[in-house]
């Protein structure tokens, strides 16, 4: 056997391991990424729905309604075809 003693590795500080820090830089990232969001929604905030949203609701559908904006199948064959003639789309 063999009569030297054993020596212990040299022993480092932690922050000298790389993997130490690509373990640390993904959470580190999440962190600065919630903070940019936080700004971000503090800085522009959502719009605040109109008051008159219902009756602006049914004049676009009375709009959408109107022959010239009908489905595009039901409407492609008609592009040449005078107003008169064009069908009312379907329900």
């Amino acid at each position: 056997m063999d009569d030297r003693p054993m020596t212990l590795p040299k022993r480092e500080p932690w922050w000298r391991f790389p993997f130490v820090w690509m373990v640390m830089a993904g959470p580190a990232v999440v962190v600065v990424a919630s903070f940019v969001t936080l700004w971000l929604a503090l800085r522009t905030p959502d719009p605040v729905v109109e008051a008159d949203y219902y009756r602006r609701g049914i004049e676009i559908n009375k709009a959408l309604a109107d022959k010239k904006l009908m489905p595009a199948l039901a409407g492609r064959n008609h592009a040449a075809t005078p107003a008169d003639d064009v069908p009312a789309p379907r329900r």
